[in-house]
């Protein structure tokens, strides 16, 4: 198997692609550069595709998956695409709906991941994937209580397959990782580059994890970026690991975390950069019961 398309077993006995496109852009983004990249993205050879309803650009990124089936490049089952419910959906009979939405968006049949924001709707997520919409179900933001109370809930019928938080050498989530990790959930790392620092969501007087020192010496040592460096750092961690970039170049570097490993070395330095700094904070939710950012993991 080509090592650009490694894969993780889920505990539905499904199959997520370890690196993954993210497709989110600031508002001000032309959608069609969502179009052009998620094609550049597939023809450099990422077949795991993250996006969302709130995003905005389902439509485009679906016509991408579209046209380089149609050309040939990949089919329908070798791309793994991913979508989220948003809040504003959340009460069960919206749940459906919202991700038929979606689909007639993408022009798809099915998700292959159906993601939730928070531990309200599950119940109708798990009819999603029983009618056939979604292959698999998870979760994202859940601290490690509102995994419990899901997994803990009389009459689950499909344990979330995984749960995407923002995750980088800043945020590393090692207490968060090894709870999943024991209850065979998968962690998704999204801003595992970071953050895309729109002024909207991120404290601009926020550090720069890519200005790294450290990552910087790490990834002149083995001729890669710090973006490359960051990358593989999750993967040799056990984490699924979301690149987003629209830039054909980076779409390109972020490809070659394939070709090389860190050494142990490397990890425990990159390890000792955790400072549990958070770029998204959603400060939108606080006070929600819900919050899971109140939480030490």
């Amino acid at each position: 198997m080509d090592p650009k398309h490694q894969r993780r077993e889920l505990n539905d006995g499904r199959f997520i692609p370890v690196l993954g496109f993210g497709t989110y852009a600031p508002e001000e983004v032309p959608k069609s550069e969502a179009l052009e990249a998620t094609k550049f993205a597939i023809g450099a050879g990422f077949r795991h595709i993250d996006c969302a309803y709130v995003y905005q650009n389902e439509e485009q990124v679906g016509q991408a998956i579209r046209s380089k089936i149609a050309d040939g490049t990949v089919k329908r089952d070798d791309i793994f695409y991913t979508s989220k419910l948003w809040a504003t959906f959340l009460r069960p009979e919206l749940v459906r709906p919202a991700l038929e939405k979606s689909l007639k968006d993408l022009q798809l049949d099915y998700v292959d991941l159906y993601i939730i924001h928070f531990p309200m709707a599950m119940k109708a997520m798990e009819k999603c994937k029983d009618a056939g919409l979604a292959k698999s179900i998870g979760v994202s933001n859940f601290n490690h209580k509102q995994l419990e109370k899901i997994l803990n809930k009389p009459g689950l019928k499909h344990k979330p397959v995984c749960n995407q938080v923002e995750c980088h050498p800043y945020l590393n989530q090692s207490k968060l990782l090894d709870f999943c990790k024991s209850k065979d959930i998968v962690l998704v790392a999204y801003s595992a580059l970071g953050s895309h620092r729109d002024p909207k969501w991120v404290d601009q007087s926020l550090p720069v994890l890519l200005d790294d020192p450290l990552l910087g010496a790490i990834a002149k040592k083995h001729k890669q970026t710090p973006a490359v460096i960051a990358l593989r750092y999750q993967l040799q961690r056990g984490v699924v690991v979301l690149a987003k970039s629209y830039n054909k170049k980076r779409i390109k570097e972020n490809m070659q975390v394939f070709d090389f490993e860190l050494t142990p070395e490397d990890m425990k330095a990159i390890d000792s950069l955790n400072r549990n700094l958070r770029y998204c904070d959603f400060l939108l939710g606080v006070g929600h019961p819900e919050y899971p950012f109140s939480e030490e993991y």
